[in-house]
């Protein structure tokens, strides 16, 4: 499923710096009669390399739709703030920069932050990777 699917959110610092980098990826389609789509977060940094099982429902999806709104103008996102599952924000820090921090609050209590620098258009990436898997989701 995941080559199928693959990353509802990929963001990472340009070849040959940090390599900061942090994806949600997509590992199944929801069961029939199920609304609950079974993910992964995935952290890569110089000294941290991690992964935290995310599940999600057709209204996340919805609401990261809003956060990537919020994130074209400019301004601070807070993702999954339910408890149920990991927590993702997004702050920009200055132009070209952004800072990514991930919360495992219902499980291992790990807090993960770390500045990137994503490439031009990350956000219309983003975009398209989120109506990729809605298509894939509503099917």
């Amino acid at each position: 499923m995941e080559d199928e699917l693959g990353e509802l959110i990929h963001l990472a610092d340009p070849p040959g710096t940090s390599g900061h980098a942090v994806s949600l990826r997509v590992l199944e389609l929801p069961a029939p009669g199920s609304d609950c789509l079974d993910c992964e977060f995935v952290v890569e940094t110089e000294t941290v390399r991690g992964s935290f099982p995310v599940y999600l429902m057709s209204y996340d999806l919805d609401d990261w739709q809003e956060a990537l709104e919020e994130l074209a103008a400019g301004r601070f996102v807070s993702w999954l703030n339910s408890g149920r599952t990991v927590q993702f924000k997004i702050e920009p820090l200055s132009p070209g920069v952004i800072g990514v921090s991930l919360h495992d609050g219902p499980s291992s209590q790990v807090t993960v932050s770390f500045p990137l620098f994503p490439a031009t258009g990350w956000i219309d990436d983003q975009r398209a990777r989120l109506e990729r898997v809605r298509r894939a989701f509503a099917s």
